[in-house]
């Protein structure tokens, strides 16, 4: 055995907690199966590819709607 650390070996972190294309949609944005599929297509929903599996990190879509809009008063 070695005695090298195993710290930020993928395999020993916290698995991503993610949510389907259009369960991100419907739960966040109110949108549904196409539209979720086209915001994910214009990056407004995050996504990440596990196979052929397109998928939605909860953690990073709770960011971006906490994230202020950008908007001029």
């Amino acid at each position: 055995m070695s005695s090298r650390s195993r710290e930020g070996h993928p395999m020993t972190e916290q698995p991503i907690e993610t949510i389907s294309v259009p369960e991100a949609g419907r739960r966040y944005l109110g949108i549904g199966k196409v539209s979720a599929y086209r915001a994910a297509k214009a990056k407004i929903i995050p996504t990440i590819r596990v196979g052929r599996l397109l998928r939605v990190p909860v953690r990073a879509m709770e960011r971006l709607m906490e994230t202020p809009d950008k908007k001029e008063d």
